[in-house]
């Protein structure tokens, strides 16, 4: 939900609402009374609990805290937020809170707190409804100082005792995992469910297909069954993942064979769908979807970055269904079949997927509502779609890439200046020159408007940050650690925001060879609010880590980047950071996009 204060002495907030997550951006006119400003003591009310607090802080002031340390605990009240863009990623769902921003002058060790503090009333969105859309993020951030503090960096299955291992599981999966089997639990006896997997190896999804069976609901999986002996899209696949995994965990679930259909021709290419359809009662109505970038695996779940997404929706259902059956037939050039023959199938096959529906090449051609667009299919026009959304938008811009910058946006991107859209992209890995395209490699950066975070994490000490540890380390994840959601942001703020989300990796082979399946959403705000939020915890998360990354690559020592005072460390003592908010700058371009806010509750 959008929410905005009333003007209170030359200032103005504005805030959008997530499920759990909040952002918030603090407008200043001429009238704000900013000289002396050391930054705004948050507070935060919540009605229902009968609460009333300060919120944590993480920079301090150094005068007060020369030598910071991870057992180094602060609150807003003394060491102020220095930004006119704040987020709050601890949020309930479905719960109304009031916020004070109290303006902050004085000296680090005098402050003055006499200012009436800014005000604004909020309210985050439900997690369960009944509406078409609900939307579940996992926590995406083992490498965080949550973790180390809460967990020491190790394993859930390393925990101490059993209850401290589910309660790190919980806080891994946020309520994705809840949400995955609560989908599952809404088929009766009566109804019909279809899975379509890439990765079946988690356990507690599996056992909730087989109680389905059990209690008398007909379900089909077509599961990833092939020998997948070469790499593809950047992933380094060896032989037999996920066929050999996929089937253990059918057998020990005790799921038989009946309910499997396995996906086994064009072995060279990925069945990378992770999507389910409801059908009702007897008459096998569509009418649910489940869908979004989780693996059902420990690594989906619980350890890079996902994105679960509940569709309540027959016509998109009913499209669903259709493309289910498609691959239930197992299309595609099968294992034994010559050259020939195995060109005749695939074409064939990209012309039934292509014949599911014609989705928009255009930007104008996108209808209000839910668009699907289903993988493989002949040719780029439908990356190139989705390089045009990320090209076109008007104020902000945000996308998910686990397999680097596609040629296709990039293409696009390095036109843009600093007078273009304010772009973020959030990275698996640094994009960076290879052998290979280092004489024509272009780095996208603040002349073009854009800016990049990337999956990395502290390993060693910084001020009052602690050391972290990584979903490898914790055996989570091997290929992609970080960053494996996929969706894309046109907009999001407006009254007219486009969301891309599903399977697809933005990538060619996502759009030309794997099985695959997005869903283009324009116009809801609920939806957007909702994956703006959650990439704003995720960018902001990252950002600050691939800084500290960067600058540490320059450094001789890890060492010198510790013992070195940068500027994330301490508080300004003065109000020499507004300087970063002159316009221009990218903060100050933050809080514009904000400013310029349609549709508020």
């Amino acid at each position: 939900m959008r929410f905005k204060s009333s003007k209170q002495r030359g200032y103005q907030i504005f805030a959008v609402t997530g499920v759990n997550t909040l952002s918030f951006a603090i407008a200043t006119s001429a009238t704000a009374d900013t000289a002396g400003l050391l930054g705004f003591a948050v507070e935060r009310e919540d009605m229902k609990a009968k609460e009333r607090y300060f919120m944590p802080g993480f920079k301090v002031f150094e005068a007060v805290i020369p030598h910071p340390d991870e057992h180094t605990f602060v609150t807003t009240f003394d060491h102020p937020v220095q930004s006119f863009v704040w987020d709050d990623f601890t949020g309930k769902p479905g719960q109304s809170y009031i916020y004070r921003f109290y303006p902050v002058k004085g000296t680090p060790k005098n402050l003055d707190r006499s200012a009436a503090p800014l005000k604004i009333t909020v309210k985050t969105e439900a997690l369960f409804t009944t509406a078409a859309h609900d939307v579940f993020f996992d926590r995406g951030a083992v490498s965080s100082q949550a973790y180390a503090r809460k967990f020491n960096n190790k394993a859930p299955d390393k925990q101490p005792d059993a209850a401290t291992t589910a309660a790190a599981f919980k806080w891994l999966a946020r309520d994705l995992e809840d949400a995955i089997v609560r989908f599952i639990e809404k088929a009766a006896a009566s109804d019909t469910l279809l899975g379509c997997f890439y990765e079946f190896r988690h356990r507690g999804v599996a056992d909730a297909i087989k109680k389905a069976i059990d209690r008398g609901v007909t379900v089909r999986l077509i599961l990833d069954m092939k020998a997948n002996e070469s790499p593809d899209d950047g992933d380094p696949l060896t032989k037999g993942f996920p066929r050999d995994d996929n089937e253990a965990n059918v057998t020990a679930a005790g799921i038989a064979q009946a309910n499997i259909i396995r996906r086994e021709a064009r072995a060279n290419n990925i069945q990378h769908n992770k999507f389910m359809v409801l059908l009702k009662g007897a008459s096998k109505a569509p009418k649910q979807v489940w869908t979004g970038s989780t693996n059902i695996s420990n690594g989906g779940i619980y350890g890079q970055t996902n994105v679960g997404h509940w569709i309540r929706d027959a016509s998109v259902a009913k499209q669903y269904l259709a493309y289910w059956n498609l691959l239930a037939t197992d299309p595609g050039g099968a294992k034994g079949d010559v050259a020939a023959v195995v060109k005749t199938k695939n074409t064939a096959f990209k012309t039934a997927v292509e014949a599911l529906g014609d989705p928009p090449l255009e930007v104008a051609d996108i209808n209000a509502g839910m668009t699907t667009v289903f993988s493989p299919r002949g040719g780029l026009k439908v990356l190139e779609m989705y390089a045009k959304l990320l090209d076109s938008a008007e104020r902000s811009a945000c996308i998910t890439l686990a397999f680097g910058i596609n040629q296709v946006f990039k293409a696009r991107l390095v036109e843009h200046t600093a007078q273009s859209a304010l772009t973020f992209l959030l990275l698996e890995k640094r994009d960076a020159p290879t052998t290979k395209n280092a004489p024509t490699f272009v780095a996208l950066g603040a002349r073009h408007n854009v800016y990049e975070a990337w999956g990395s994490y502290l390993n060693d000490p910084l001020s009052r940050w602690a050391r972290e540890t990584s979903t490898l380390k914790l055996g989570l994840n091997q290929h992609v650690m970080y960053i494996h959601s996929k969706f894309l942001l046109k907009d999001p703020l407006s009254a007219d925001p486009i969301v891309v989300t599903g399977s697809a990796n933005f990538s060619d082979a996502s759009t030309n060879d794997n099985d695959e399946n997005m869903v283009i959403i324009r116009g809801n705000t609920r939806v957007a609010d909702i994956y703006f939020t959650e990439f704003n915890r995720l960018f902001n998360h990252y950002y600050f880590r691939s800084v500290v990354e960067a600058t540490k690559a320059q450094q001789q020592t890890p060492a010198a980047v510790v013992s070195t005072r940068t500027p994330t460390q301490f508080l300004e003592p003065t109000d020499v950071w507004l300087e970063k908010y002159t316009p221009g700058k990218l903060r100050r371009k933050r809080v514009d996009v904000f400013a310029a806010m349609q549709g508020f509750a």
